[in-house]
């Protein structure tokens, strides 16, 4: 078959790679779409000083075309999706560290993929191959951020910071779902004019005053992926007892915090990084209560890789990134 494959001393390259028949319990796919994240990005730089050669791609649909011994549920030729989240299965039992499709097990940006019966399920009929494909990791993501950390309820106010990444749209998405007031920053006009279109109900350049901007208005919930260079400006303008919820660090990882700020309004500051198979779950029978579509931001070949990293590098992409295997 033919993958995206990563060498650390070669960088990516086209190349035809090892097709593997399922084990018990597995089943393999023929990927029809898959999606591109900036966790790829990471883990390939991550992985530069390492021998090392994996397939890229956390997010995945396509066809099942064999079944493995023992598999229930699934029949050959079903539609599926893949939820890139492993060995994570019940809410409680949270990993150290989240182990996740495509590093280093071999991922999703190949022709054909073998993952466990486990990791996949039916895909929602009104979804497009290209919105299927990218719908995993960053929708996950925005959904265990919002309802199991942040507790995001209708008619509360939901503040996201740098709108345009994958996870930023599904937070938006799936905050205007439920009855939510959202406001979001971009220092790109473009991307809060999109934003708007979306549903976003307030629009703050991210360099402006966000207090004198908001007056007396605070948020009950603020979702964040920038980290340090935004995450002081955060205390003014959450509301005493809020939920500060924070899954990137796209600026740095270092901050500095005054204490007293923290303990008296009684911020709740909540970590959060992927979610489990029940989340999952959630997520995808939210989504299709609600006809939630993915905002897909280009699709390329899978052939042209380069061309879609250099698209996410660029970071003037407003939704996902999406490759087409055929």
């Amino acid at each position: 078959m033919k993958a995206v494959v990563y060498q650390s001393q070669k960088g990516l390259s086209y190349q035809e790679a090892e097709n593997k028949r399922p084990e018990p319990g597995e089943v393999k796919i023929k990927l029809k779409s898959a999606g591109l994240n900036r966790r790829d990005l990471f883990v390939m730089n991550q992985k530069r000083s390492q021998e090392t050669s994996y397939i890229p791609g956390s997010d995945g649909a396509g066809i099942i075309t064999e079944l493995g011994k023992d598999v229930t549920g699934f029949n050959l030729y079903d539609e599926a999706l893949i939820n890139p989240s492993l060995d994570w299965h019940a809410l409680k039992d949270v990993p150290e560290t989240p182990h996740i499709l495509g590093s280093p097990s071999n991922g999703t940006f190949a022709e054909y993929i073998v993952i466990s019966s486990k990791n996949i399920v039916k895909k929602p009929a009104y979804l497009s191959w290209a919105e299927a494909g990218v719908l995993s990791l960053s929708a996950l993501t925005a959904y265990r951020a919002l309802f199991t950390k942040g507790q995001l309820k209708t008619g509360q106010h939901l503040f996201i910071p740098g709108i345009g990444s994958g996870v930023a749209t599904y937070a938006l998405l799936f905050a205007k779902a439920i009855g939510t007031k959202v406001s979001v920053t971009s220092r790109d006009k473009a991307k809060l004019h999109k934003a708007k279109a979306l549903g976003a109900d307030q629009l703050l350049p991210t360099e402006s005053d966000w207090k004198t901007e908001l007056r007396e208005d605070k948020f009950d919930v603020i979702l964040d992926s920038i980290g340090a260079a935004l995450f002081p400006k955060y205390f003014d303008v959450l509301k005493p007892d809020g939920n500060l919820v924070h899954f990137g660090a796209s600026s740095g990882d270092n901050i500095t915090l005054s204490l007293r700020s923290l303990f008296y309004p009684q911020f709740n500051i909540l970590g959060t990084s992927m979610g489990s198979a029940v989340e999952f779950e959630q997520m995808i029978q939210f989504i299709s209560h609600y006809s939630i579509k993915p905002v897909v931001d280009s699709v390329y070949p899978l052939i042209e890789i380069e061309r879609a990293m250099e698209r996410m590098q660029s970071g003037n992409q407003f939704g996902n990134i999406s490759l087409a295997m055929e």
